[in-house]
Parts: C-alpha cells; sequence; structure tokens
C-alpha cells in the first residue's frame, strides 16, 4: 500500500472517529437529562435552595424518566420535590407531588409518611394518622411516621394511643429525643386528662350522694285518712 493512500485512509479514519464521538454524547445528553436535572436538584436542596429545588426537579420530571426509573432517581425527584414543598409550607402542592409518586411507589414508606406530615400540617389528623400507619405497614421499624403519629395523636386527645406510638419509636431508635420527649409530653397531658375526669367523676357522685339525702330528709310521706272520718259520700 502507498504511503500516500494508507494517510489518506487514517485521516478518513480519524474524521469518523471525531464525528461518532459528539453524536455520542448528545445521545447520552438527551437520554438523560432527567438524571442532570436531578441532580441539580439535589445540590440546591442541600443547600435550602427549596424554589430552585423544585424548577429542576419539576424540569427532571417533564423529561424523559426512562433511564432515571432504572434506578432510583425517579422515586428520589419525587421525595425531594415533595420535602421541598414541605418546607415552603405548600402542603397542598406537597401533597399533590406526592399522590404522583404513589402512583409509581405505592409502597414507598417515606412518600407516605410525608403525606401524613403535609396532612397534619393542614389539620386533618385522621387522615395523617392513616398515613402514618400505612408508611408503619410497609417498614415497621420507621421510628420518624412512629413520632409523627404520636404526634398528631397527641393533637387528637387520643393519649394512650399516642404513648403507644411514642413507646414504640423508642424502641426502634432507643435514646432518640424526639421519641422521649414526645412520650413525656403525652405521659403528663394523660396523667392530667386522668386526674381531671376523676375530679368529675367525685363531683356527680357528691352531688348523686347529696340528693339521695335531700330526698330521704325531707321528703313528705304518703297522706293518711283520720279514722273514722267520712268522706262526704259516705255522710247521710
Amino acid at each position: 500500500m502507498k504511503i500516500g493512500h494508507f494517510i489518506c485512509i487514517l485521516a478518513i479514519a480519524v474524521l469518523i472517529v471525531g464525528f461518532i464521538q459528539p453524536v455520542l454524547a448528545q445521545g447520552n445528553e438527551t437520554t438523560d437529562n432527567a438524571t442532570n436535572y436531578y441532580n441539580i436538584g439535589v445540590r440546591y436542596l442541600a443547600t435550602n435552595d427549596y424554589q430552585r429545588a423544585i424548577g429542576f426537579f419539576n424540569l427532571a420530571l417533564a423529561s424523559n424518566t426512562t433511564k432515571i426509573q432504572m434506578s432510583d432517581g425517579l422515586l428520589y425527584t419525587y421525595q425531594g420535590k415533595a420535602y421541598a414543598l414541605i418546607q415552603l409550607t405548600q402542603y397542598d402542592d406537597a401533597i399533590q407531588t406526592i399522590g404522583q409518586g404513589l402512583v409509581i411507589y405505592p409502597k414507598d414508606p417515606k412518600l407516605w409518611n410525608d403525606q401524613g406530615y403535609a396532612l397534619f400540617k393542614l389539620g386533618k389528623n385522621q387522615d395523617a394518622v392513616d398515613a402514618y400507619n400505612t408508611a408503619i405497614s410497609f417498614d415497621q421499624n420507621y421510628t420518624t411516621a412512629l413520632i409523627n403519629k404520636g404526634q398528631a395523636l397527641y393533637q387528637m386527645g387520643k393519649y394512650q394511643d399516642a404513648v403507644d406510638a411514642y413507646t414504640r419509636a423508642d424502641a426502634t431508635d432507643p435514646g432518640n429525643s424526639e421519641a422521649a420527649k414526645g412520650l413525656a409530653q403525652v405521659q403528663v397531658a394523660a396523667a392530667a386528662a386522668t386526674q381531671t375526669i376523676l375530679i368529675i367523676l367525685g363531683i356527680v357522685l357528691i352531688i348523686a350522694a347529696g340528693g339521695i339525702v335531700y330526698y330521704m330528709k325531707f321528703r313528705k310521706p304518703a297522706g293518711k285518712e283520720a279514722p273514722g272520718k267520712k268522706t262526704k259520700a259516705e255522710k247521710k
């Protein structure tokens, strides 16, 4: 082979390689935009820039999520966006985002816990407890969900149920300060409620006893007619 032909073939090969690599790189970038946006969103989330984080999470969800769904990236995108919305007190939007995530990941405990928390902040305590119970059903040792459940039950005045939730949370994570603090708070409230009930019961019993004594002491006996006294009908 002549040297000229060899140089020509080599030049063509270099041009082909130089053309193919950018195309492949561009193709990879296009198909994996969701991952890129997600990573940027996570970085903003780490700096508490929740608004920008939400913006990039939205871009990730609007992209082709086929590749990101192969890993846990898509799940983390929903989790991250929901967390950011909760931090911005946009609870209705958070619930909507979580609902979209649950369509794909119906057994994810964190999404259920976050839904419970958003519902709790909206004052929907029973719905929140139901969501926490669902989270716990998928992760029996989910300390955060147990603590959140105890808080919601405490707000509902269900002190014994709240004690059970906090006690369970402490068992899953011994020494957890939030579980210990919540348990102490609920125990004080439960003791106060019991004392109040006993006082009210005592007052009711005293009033009832007083009524009985009054009735027995001052009631009038049934009247009897004097013997020999005739009624008008008997008189002649």
